[in-house]
């Protein structure tokens, strides 16, 4: 291997730790990014009804802002309390398993299973299920801080709405000169999916969790505003979140209601992941990348091991992303023209297009 090759392969590696180490900010900068993009289309739409941009993002600061506090003003303090007595349930609801584990052993066949072990094991698991319960407020405490961080982002994003042009120019000017046309138009799909995605999302999230609450109002389960947020906000981690909803208002039902309740309350959960796989989803998310499940579910679980709940709240936005830029530049660009021959006298449509980015360049 020459001195130059050592050189760039050293440089590579090093590049790659440095980035590795700063893995955290980048996807804060990812974040601020996505933010900014979703932002910049509100202000472009005040632009158009004729709006100077300098108001235009400062009424969308404000509006966003002010909506936020709102909402925290009006449900905080009634969520606060409906969580603590949903933590407070714990120690009762492992005491009622444990003596329903111990009517089995009355009418289940012999043998059929270890009730003793199993009867055993529940008071050693009460203490540790009853200190994680009691940690409700450190863990808000670290969410609280996570989110002064994304506060903490906000200066970046505003920079970025308020004159994003030359952030695009310099991205697009790390492409060779030939496909800079080519990638501003990526880029702006890219933009144009992101929008999609948030929007959807945030309306999903928004009707699981009014739909959710309404329900349990109807079928007199006990905490039905806190139940109906956590299954909104679970809803932003796609396959996971919306079985993991339904275990606090089942466990809710089962105690405080009677076992019968609890099984409402599962139908009633099947039927609104029913509605919203087959008329919300398709409904809302018509701009959205199609994304397969099990690519949705791998991404969470990955960048959830390496990134923690940044990585996990950023896991579908990525893979968005990373699919736009595999079809368009991988499949369509590269792939599609591999091995084309020479002597064909009509280019295929992605030449043509790449040849007047050259010359739009030159």
């Amino acid at each position: 291997m020459s001195l130059g090759k050592l050189i760039g392969f050293l440089a590579f590696a090093v590049s790659l730790y440095i980035l590795w180490q700063i893995r955290q900010v980048l996807l804060l900068v990812f974040a601020a990014v996505i933010f900014a993009v979703v932002l910049n289309r509100i202000v472009r739409l005040l632009e158009r009804g004729g709006v100077k941009r300098g108001i235009a993002i400062a009424l969308t600061v404000i509006c966003l802002l002010g909506i936020l506090f709102i909402l925290l003003a009006l449900i905080g303090p009634s969520f606060a309390q409906q969580l603590e007595k949903l933590g407070s349930l714990a120690p009762i609801s492992l005491e009622s398993l444990q003596n329903w584990v111990n009517s089995l052993s009355h009418w289940l066949p012999v043998g059929l299973i270890n009730v003793r072990s199993i009867s055993d094991f529940l008071p050693r698991l009460q203490p540790f299920i009853t200190q994680l319960l009691n940690n409700t407020y450190t863990w808000f405490s670290d969410l609280l801080a996570i989110i002064l961080n994304l506060l903490l982002v906000l200066i970046l994003i505003i920079m970025l709405v308020a004159n994003p042009a030359p952030y695009r120019r310099g991205l697009i000017l790390l492409f060779p000169g030939f496909y800079r046309r080519r990638a501003n138009e990526i880029i702006s799909e890219c933009e144009s999916a992101l929008v999609g995605w948030v929007s959807a999302t945030l309306i999903d999230m928004a009707a699981i969790a009014v739909v959710s609450f309404i329900g349990l109002l109807i079928l007199g389960v006990p905490l039905a505003l806190a139940n109906g947020i956590i299954a909104g906000l679970l809803e932003f981690i796609p396959n996971i979140g919306p079985v993991l909803s339904v275990i606090p208002p089942m466990v809710v039902a089962a105690l405080l209601v009677s076992p019968g309740k609890a099984v409402a309350v599962l139908i009633l959960y099947i039927v609104i992941q029913q509605v919203e796989a087959y008329i919300l989803v398709p409904f809302v998310m018509k701009q959205q990348v199609e994304l397969l499940p099990a690519v949705t579910l791998l991404a969470v679980v990955i960048f959830g091991s390496l990134f923690g709940f940044l990585g996990v709240f950023l896991a579908v936005p990525l893979v968005i992303v990373s699919k736009i830029w595999m079809n368009e530049l991988l499949i369509k660009d590269i792939l599609s023209n591999w091995n084309k021959n020479e002597n064909d006298s009509s280019p295929s449509e992605e030449a043509i297009a790449l040849a007047r980015s050259a010359k739009g360049d030159r």
